[in-house]
């Protein structure tokens, strides 16, 4: 009661009426505390600096949102799908919290025109801030109000609008365990050369490069802002331009010269 009635005055007064505004029209409810909340919006590239010099961003708050929507998302497939085993939930779990996808979340709420950050050096690649304030944001709302609160948000308001179940489950993300498991199908060694380049590396913002090799024979490229990104980007170009029939067929060629 005490909030509804305050709800209109922090809209409308005081210093940070903007900021209640935002998450207001954003997530359909006032903070209690809503430092945290601008903090969430804050990228580590526009860092407030402490006069003990330490930085101020939203890494911690990203850091607890990451582990919060993992959990939501496990309640929320666990019960949406009452008969599929664990592979199956763990494989939608991951689709649903990735970089991609939680990107497109932040896009669909508004919430990327609302982080505070700056490109600092050319090639620095920040196409992740988004889904990183996401995170961030998550934490905010779970340190503010709640586990049960941000699970009820998270599934009844924005993963009942924008998100399409039936498409991620019929979508293709994890091309890394794809192209291992179709190796260890055929016998064939995989391998992921994965590592950073200083020359096209901002500091503090290390760009990864990824060569996969099977039996030794490089098959495909990738570049990622992570070893993880840049290992799935290197697998996915070996899906983009050979078929298993491909694939399977210049492998044997391979072995044939090998012998």
């Amino acid at each position: 009661m005490i909030d509804f009635l305050l709800r209109p005055w922090k809209r409308n007064f005081g210093p940070d009426k903007a900021y209640y505004r935002i998450i207001d029209d954003m997530f359909g409810f006032v903070p209690h505390n809503i430092e945290l909340y601008k903090l969430a919006l804050i990228h580590k590239s526009a860092s407030l600096i402490l006069e003990d010099g330490r930085p101020i961003n939203n890494e911690r708050l990203e850091y607890l949102g990451d582990a919060v929507i993992e959990a939501v998302t496990s309640d929320y497939i666990f019960i949406e799908y009452p008969d599929r085993d664990e592979g199956f939930m763990t494989k939608l779990r991951s689709k649903i919290v990735s970089r991609q996808s939680l990107n497109a979340l932040a896009e669909r709420l508004g919430l990327d025109a609302r982080v505070i950050a700056t490109n600092n050096g050319a090639g620095i690649s920040q196409k992740h801030i988004y889904g990183d304030a996401f995170e961030a944001m998550m934490g905010a709302i779970y340190l503010d109000q709640g586990y049960d609160f941000v699970n009820r948000l998270l599934i009844n308001r924005i993963y009942a609008r924008f998100l399409d179940l039936e498409t991620l489950t019929e979508s293709e993300t994890d091309f890394k365990s794809r192209l291992i498991e179709w190796c260890q199908k055929n016998r064939h060694k995989v391998l992921f050369r994965t590592g950073t380049e200083k020359e096209t590396s901002a500091p503090n913002h290390p760009v990864f490069y990824s060569t996969v090799l099977v039996d030794g024979m490089e098959v495909g490229h990738g570049v990622g802002d992570s070893k993880k990104e840049a290992e799935q980007h290197a697998a996915f170009s070996v899906s983009q331009y050979m078929t298993d029939e491909q694939c399977a067929s210049l492998l044997d060629r391979v072995d044939r010269l090998t012998k």
